[in-house]
């Protein structure tokens, strides 16, 4: 039974090259490129079957690359629903320069969402059934969609009975915000955005982190550090989770992993110290992956012992 749910409204088809050098102008005589499937919510659900769990992934799909996207999920094996859009899926591109280990990466800004197809979203994720215990909303959102369109997202959640729980940036994580999270899992930068202020010290972190959760927008916080590992904060509790070193390949990916990997861990009833440090070990194994490869789960599992042990 799949106890953890994703949404993503902006998947991506992620295609990967590799080039000598990028040279403005010229014509670049590229590798042969590799495709996989991209966007926070499938990233998030990818992470979680790798790791042992058995995910329920929604999201939206249009076009040739839509239908790309749902092939290269069946691959994979992935409990997947596609949610059919008139336009087509967006497809990313992620270039490596091998001659100095660069890595380009060009975003691209996704189809137009119509309002029906936002309700139908919301209708399907409403319809779930068995009602998931977690539902993870991540990514950005897509042309036509309401910045508060998570908010949306949460109000499903409850209504379901499912702990919410946002990783977004931008407008779309300031206009939900107050929506009433279990979880927000933000970087340092957009912290500082929700709070308004600069926040140098961890102290000054934590203070920011607990008015949320005085404001009612949450009940955790998570700060992704980066290579600096993770800072759990709840209104009783602060802990922080440093990153074990590992050989840097790719840093694209480790943000979706350390949120499957966190959420898997909550998912199996761990205490909140234990699931941090699982997720900042799933975050630090995808540094380890070429490309946009994810984490994966002997390194995941090892890297966990070390922080257990620390």
């Amino acid at each position: 039974m799949s106890t953890i749910a994703t949404l993503t409204l902006n998947p991506a088809v992620d295609k990967n090259t590799s080039v000598d050098r990028v040279v403005a102008e010229d014509k670049l005589r590229c590798a042969a490129p590799s495709r996989e499937p991209g966007g926070g919510g499938i990233n998030v659900s990818r992470v979680v079957q790798r790791l042992g769990g058995a995910p329920k992934a929604l999201y939206t799909a249009g076009g040739p690359t839509g239908a790309m996207l749902e092939g290269l999920l069946d691959k994979e094996g992935l409990d997947h629903h596609p949610l059919p859009v008139d336009d087509w899926t967006r497809e990313n591109l992620i270039v490596s320069e091998t001659s100095t280990d660069r890595q380009f990466r060009f975003g691209m800004p996704g189809p137009t969402l119509t309002a029906d197809a936002l309700q139908d979203t919301l209708a399907a994720l409403r319809a779930l059934d068995p009602a998931p215990d977690h539902l993870v909303a991540s990514g950005s959102l897509p042309p036509g969609v309401p910045d508060n369109a998570y908010t949306a997202v949460a109000e499903a959640a409850h209504d379901l009975g499912a702990r919410p729980i946002l990783d977004t940036s931008g407008p779309a994580l300031r206009a939900a915000r107050a929506a009433g999270w279990y979880l927000l899992k933000p970087n340092l930068r957009e912290l500082e955005q929700l709070a308004g202020r600069a926040l140098d010290t961890d102290p000054e972190r934590i203070g920011a982190a607990r008015d949320f959760m005085e404001r009612g927008w949450c009940e955790v916080v998570v700060l992704s550090m980066g290579a600096a590992g993770a800072l759990l904060i709840t209104p009783e509790r602060a802990l922080h989770v440093r990153s074990p070193t590992v050989p840097i390949e790719s840093r694209v990916g480790a943000g979706d992993s350390m949120v499957g990997g966190l959420t898997l861990a909550l998912d199996r009833g761990w205490d909140l110290a234990d699931a941090v440090r699982f997720g900042v070990a799933a975050g630090a194994a995808a540094v380890m992956t070429p490309g946009t490869e994810l984490c994966r789960r002997d390194d995941t599992e090892r890297l966990y012992a070390q922080l257990k042990e620390a």
